[in-house]
């Protein structure tokens, strides 16, 4: 059900320049995964049960020229399309980047013109996301004046 909604997001003329890389808890995916985590998401990403890699594609095959200039626009719609499943199945959903991509790529054998760009970790949080501290744990957010460029009276 995650990936069938990550499916349906919108993209630049219907591009999809997204795949995904998915780690179950306890299969040979998920343990592949944690070996390339750095040490700060080493330190609580490999109890998900879920691992999630979430790759965009970049460039036409055997080119340089782009696939979709809207590549990583798309895949983040990709990916919160997935997020907003997770949490109306119950589940929460982690974004990060502290992890080894060249690695990911090499592990899984992701071709150059598909670029591995960030993974998620998926599932029930055994603590509460609000009782966490420490470097990225905040949950505060800029108010509405402060996120918005321009706006008519």
């Amino acid at each position: 059900m995650l990936l069938d909604a990550a499916g349906r997001a919108p993209s630049a003329g219907n591009s999809q320049p997204w795949a995904f890389i998915v780690g179950k808890r306890g299969d040979g995916v998920h343990a592949k995964l944690v070996q390339h985590l750095s040490r700060s998401s080493a330190a609580w990403a490999p109890g998900a049960s879920l691992i999630v890699v979430n790759l965009s594609q970049r460039f036409v095959e055997d080119t340089e020229m782009d696939y979709s200039e809207f590549a990583h626009y798309d895949l983040g719609q990709a990916v919160a399309h997935l997020t907003f499943q997770a949490h109306a199945m119950g589940m929460s959903v982690h974004q990060f980047r502290a992890f080894d991509r060249d690695a990911v790529a090499r592990e899984f054998s992701v071709p150059d013109h598909w670029e591995v760009t960030t993974m998620a970790a998926i599932g029930v949080p055994t603590t509460e996301a609000r009782s966490m501290t420490g470097a990225g744990t905040s949950r505060e957010r800029r108010s509405r004046t402060q996120i918005t460029w321009a706006r008519g009276s």
